[in-house]
């Protein structure tokens, strides 16, 4: 039986992101609409049976071409990214153990030699946690567990930013939960 009190996880979703979803399926449909209006210029048969989709005024040569050009571009970001979000890349958990007095941070990285990043820490390593707030165009939330003598990790995820009070509740309730001092709120 674990006891809820003794160890704390956080979910990290990874490339696994509805918005993920959405647009590798959208740049997969608009590349086979231009990979397929390009090789029917070429042909002069009509693929596709939609009055918008015919390419009656499209000469392959240079319009065609190059929409096979962008066909091929698009469904190779596609299946990048339908990759990524099979390997969930970046994807993994924090976990926080008061039993064993470890940190353990584990996510997904690329497939090879080091697919797994599996770090583990002390508590005794712990020096604070620092937050990081940037507003603007690209905003961002950042939560880091700086360690003594070794730099910063950040927790939280990328894309997905919190919002100010998920991320002041999330970091005040583990510093309070690892006994350390709390920067940047």
């Amino acid at each position: 039986m674990v006891n809820e009190n003794f160890i704390r996880r956080y979910i990290i979703i990874g490339e696994r992101r509805t918005s993920n979803y959405f647009w590798a399926t959208f740049i997969l449909i608009g590349a086979i609409g231009f990979f397929f209006t390009g090789i029917s210029s070429y042909t002069d048969i009509s693929i596709f049976q939609f009055s918008i989709l015919k390419n009656s005024n499209i000469s392959f040569f240079p319009q065609g071409l190059l929409m096979c050009f962008y066909g091929s571009l698009g469904f190779l970001l596609s299946f990048y990214w339908w990759f990524l979000i099979f390997w969930n890349v970046g994807g993994g958990f924090n976990e926080f153990d008061k039993k064993t007095g470890n940190i353990r941070i584990f996510r997904w990285g690329y497939p090879g030699k080091n697919r797994k990043i599996d770090l583990l820490y002390s508590f005794k390593d712990v020096e604070s946690l620092r937050v990081e707030l940037r507003d603007g165009f690209d905003s961002q939330r950042t939560l880091f567990i700086k360690f003594k003598g070794k730099g910063e990790i950040p927790l939280t995820g990328i894309g997905q930013p919190l919002t100010i009070g998920e991320i002041e509740k999330q970091a005040s309730e583990l510093a309070n939960f690892l006994q350390v001092s709390l920067e940047g709120l």
